[in-house]
């Protein structure tokens, strides 16, 4: 599958492009400041974008109004067909957000049930009690997502839910070639649901990706040869940021080692989770990390571990966002891209990513692991590939048995000696190609 090699890029539309909260109707095409962004996504070293949600809702995006038109706020189809074709045009592919388990409350179909009750044609399209009543005094209660009632729950066991959902996805791309969904909370969709959209978008489309969200348990439940493709890798997010947090390397080295490791009980070897250190629901990990000079260091090791990295649009140059502060701290409106020392580093890595085979998909094995510092080993059979993390202020030099005694740096390029051991200089990442 095609995501296993690639760098995404999420971009949060509503907030980039400076929307309204409300929807208020108002046709603006603002989509198209997304064009001016895509040298700058190509120079980062990113070829997939995955947009939030897209189509009208009445707020956030999440709570859809209708599934075959563009946000108002963002513009109109024609709109995004040209920029998906800009997009393709530049080797970047497209996956959208496909919120399939609940609608807003301006859902057509559910205002329908408001206004005709037991008489609507729709009302089996949604979980709904007409002997009781909601928190919008509706005369009548239905069930909303984990208990937010501006979201209504779909009913997917309805074979008519269904065939408008697979419907909206046959039109999504057949007018903008999409490439894949990436399924909001697809722990919440039925495993019934998810193979029918299987065989739909094998049929649709053969190389369309399926990438879930999911947070815990266990990923090849939903990830598999009948389901999905890949998933969020939500088990390694919070490890990611607390081993630089509490100096302890052993808690994200361990949580991929549960994933990923040799052991039989390892849940997701042979699976690409897609990877990342911030995304719209959480604090941007330029806030989260409590020292700055971590900021390449973590996403040297995501670029380094098992799966595929997606970069949140503005983290790549240090921008910052707490969710105490609300979803719009996390979802701003940016009017241009910077480029940094960081963005520089993250192109660098993600050119390191896509030209190794042991770092696409090559095994993990953890080598040297201590507090401060970690080296571990991405292996095929026609390549070898170590990398380093040190946390600390403080160089520290490394003894262990490289297999070989010459590599090269890849980030540097430069050649690196493994006779005497291996300094690892203060704040610092290098990916070691080893030799055969």
């Amino acid at each position: 599958m095609w995501i296993d090699n690639s760098v995404f890029y999420q971009i949060y539309p509503l907030g980039f492009c400076g929307a309204p909260f409300e929807n208020d109707g108002v046709p603006q095409s603002r989509i198209k400041k997304m064009s001016e962004w895509i040298p700058h996504i190509k120079r980062l070293g990113a070829d997939a974008i995955y947009f939030s949600p897209v189509f009208e809702s009445d707020t956030h995006g999440y709570n859809t109004r209708d599934f075959f038109k563009l946000d108002t706020r963002l513009g109109t189809n024609e709109d995004f067909k040209a920029l998906v074709g800009e997009l393709h045009q530049n080797g970047i592919r497209v996956v959208l957000d496909g919120v399939f388990n609940h609608v807003g409350r301006g859902f057509w179909a559910f205002r329908d049930v408001l206004e005709k009750r037991g008489d609507s044609p729709y009302k089996n399209w949604f979980n709904i009690s007409f002997d009781g009543n909601s928190s919008y005094n509706d005369g009548l209660w239905y069930e909303g997502w984990e208990g937010n009632y501006d979201l209504v729950k779909l009913n997917l066991w309805n074979n008519d839910v269904t065939e408008h959902l697979l419907s909206a996805v046959r039109f999504w791309v057949d007018e903008f070639d999409i490439d894949g969904l990436r399924l909001d909370v697809a722990y919440c969709l039925t495993p019934e649901f998810l193979t029918r959209l299987r065989r739909f978008t094998n049929e649709l489309k053969p190389d369309f990706a399926l990438i879930g969200e999911i947070l815990h348990g266990d990923y090849s439940q939903r990830v598999n040869d009948s389901m999905l493709h890949s998933c969020t890798n939500y088990q390694c997010y919070k490890g990611l940021y607390s081993s630089f947090n509490s100096m302890n390397m052993f808690e994200i080295i361990h949580s991929i080692q549960r994933l990923f490791g040799s052991e039989p009980w390892c849940m997701c070897k042979g699976l690409h989770l897609m990877n990342f250190v911030d995304n719209h629901d959480v604090t941007r990990i330029a806030s989260i990390l409590s020292n700055e000079k971590h900021l390449p260091l973590i996403y040297g090791l995501m670029f380094g571990m098992p799966g595929y990295p997606c970069i949140y649009y503005g983290s790549e140059f240090g921008v910052k966002g707490e969710k105490k502060d609300g979803d719009p701290a996390l979802r701003p409106c940016i009017e241009k891209p910077e480029e940094t020392e960081l963005t520089a580093f993250i192109a660098r890595l993600a050119e390191i990513k896509k030209a190794s085979d042991a770092l696409t998909s090559g095994s993990f094995r953890s080598v040297l692991l201590q507090n401060k510092y970690c080296i571990f080993e991405r292996k095929t059979d026609s390549e070898r590939v170590m990398v380093a993390i040190n946390a600390d202020e403080n160089p520290v030099t490394c003894h262990f048995d490289a297999g070989c005694g010459m590599a090269t740096e890849l980030i540097t390029g430069k050649t690196h000696d493994f006779g005497g051991g291996s300094e690892l200089p203060p704040y610092s990442v290098q990916f070691w190609q080893m030799e055969r």
